[in-house]
């Protein structure tokens, strides 16, 4: 195989796509994508997604084996094996409206391969998909009136944003469903150029698609049952982080995604979840579904929680009250924002007509001001006159944290950023008003240290 093409420059797409042409020199690699303005920033020096180490790896092949731009049907027909990785939303809309993934833009990239593929390529889901999807790709793919003849494989990604190169490069496994044993032998030669066989999974179609939801659900449960903890130990002067250690020690239980915050985003969990409980009431498991819808309601709780600690604890109302928000992504290391729980917080604080000071190294202030404009619209696309308001005139969107927190009454912690932790806090509270507040919604800071400096301290499952 000697030419790859992927439909989709997103987080996905754009950095996997970056790896296979990094570590296969022999591999032509084109990314294709309908947002010109997508491909342009690729195609510079700043790009649309922000991974460390992603810029060095796409500026090394570049103009080489790796290319990005907008000629999507040339790329289909020049290459061999062909990746869909477009956006699978929530849908917003008709039966499924809320849960069910909307898989618009993946019927649209199986026709235009359907018209514009010669000869046989192989199709790559590469987006996560609810299981059986690939049954109405192979459908579309049929109907191709230029001969053309498909297999499709499903090779689902499991990166976490913030660390994407890191797990590229030395992935926990790698897994491709298929049918065609000949094909899944072709892809699986493509990673095999630089991931030990050992790591690389094969499995038939229906597993490997069910095996990505199934991955994120129990991923996101675990964050949502040490959240749940983290309230009950809040309330009997546990230590949550004490109490994760303890737990974390059994072997059968282990240390990781046991870390309480103040909920858990990004595009993959609570979307593939509600996918899930989609799939469960589709298939009239009701039980099963509501058992897996309480993991999103557990992280809904702790957002909504957070503010509400925040709002009790400055003597119940934070009106006209200038607030510090340090981080807007969803984690750091990222400049994704999507179902961060920063944006749910800053619209409670908002609709409490608290004045908002946000910072965050990667996020601009446009994509806060539309996060928030389209949570506050709830899916009506109109904003009340009072919400247009709060977010025209109560959020300022500053260009370091000491901004952030000059003349505030609090400083609330909503990103893990790296940089937080080694804030010049005397400093800090030297300017703000006072008492002053921090509230630390992702347990990074020296607590014991803030509270000598002078700050009233709460945090996420512990009394401070």
């Amino acid at each position: 195989m000697t030419k790859i093409c992927c439909i989709g420059a997103g987080y996905v797409g754009g950095p996997t796509m970056a790896m296979i042409a990094y570590k296969c020199p022999n591999i032509d690699v084109h990314v294709v994508d309908i947002n010109q303005a997508r491909i342009d920033a690729w195609n510079s020096d700043v790009l649309p997604v922000y991974e460390p180490g992603l810029f060095e790896i796409v500026a090394s092949r570049r103009g080489k084996n790796l290319k990005f731009s907008t000629c999507i049907d040339h790329a289909i027909r020049e290459a061999d094996i062909i990746f869909i990785s477009v956006n699978t939303p929530t849908k917003t809309f008709g039966a499924g409206a809320g849960r069910a993934a909307n898989l618009e833009f993946i019927e649209r990239c199986a026709r235009r391969i359907a018209e514009a593929a010669e000869g046989h390529k192989i199709v790559v889901e590469k987006s996560t998909l609810p299981v059986r999807t690939a049954e109405a790709v192979k459908r579309i793919l049929s109907e191709s009136s230029n001969g053309a003849t498909f297999d499709v494989l499903s090779n689902p990604e499991f990166l976490a944003e913030g660390t994407a190169i890191e797990d590229l490069l030395d992935p926990d496994r790698v897994l491709i469903g298929g049918e065609n044993p000949e094909a899944i032998e072709a892809l699986v030669s493509v990673y095999a150029h630089w991931v030990d066989r050992s790591r690389i999974l094969t499995t038939n179609l229906w597993s490997s698609e069910l095996s990505k939801l199934t991955a994120n659900a129990f991923l996101a449960q675990r964050v949502s049952s040490i959240n749940a903890i983290s309230a009950l130990c809040e309330a009997t002067e546990a230590n949550v982080d004490e109490v994760a250690a303890a737990i974390g020690t059994d072997s059968r239980i282990g240390p990781k995604f046991l870390k309480a915050s103040v909920g858990f985003g990004g595009s993959c969990f609570q979307k593939d979840i509600l996918n899930l409980v989609y799939l469960c009431q589709h298939y009239g498991l009701h039980e099963v579904a509501e058992y897996w819808e309480q993991v999103v309601k557990m992280n809904d709780y702790q957002k909504s929680r957070f503010a509400q600690k925040m709002v009790k604890t400055m003597f119940n109302t934070v009106s006209g009250k200038r607030l510090a928000i340090w981080g807007f992504a969803f984690k750091k290391d990222t400049n994704d924002t999507r179902e961060s729980a920063a944006i749910y917080v800053c619209r409670d604080l908002l609709r409490e007509n608290a004045i908002l000071n946000i910072y965050d190294p990667k996020v601009s202030d446009e994509q806060i001001r539309n996060d928030l404009r389209e949570l506050m619209a709830n899916g009506s696309g109109e904003l009340s006159q009072l919400d247009r308001r709060l977010i025209d005139e109560n959020i300022h969107v500053v260009e370091s944290m000491q901004a952030a927190a000059s003349g505030s009454h609090a400083v609330a912690v909503l990103t893990e950023w790296d940089e937080f932790k080694n804030a010049d806090f005397e400093r800090i509270y030297s300017q703000m008003q006072k008492p002053a507040f921090v509230f630390d919604g992702r347990n990074i800071l020296d607590h014991k240290k803030l509270q000598q400096i002078g700050f009233e301290v709460h945090a996420i499952g512990k009394r401070v």
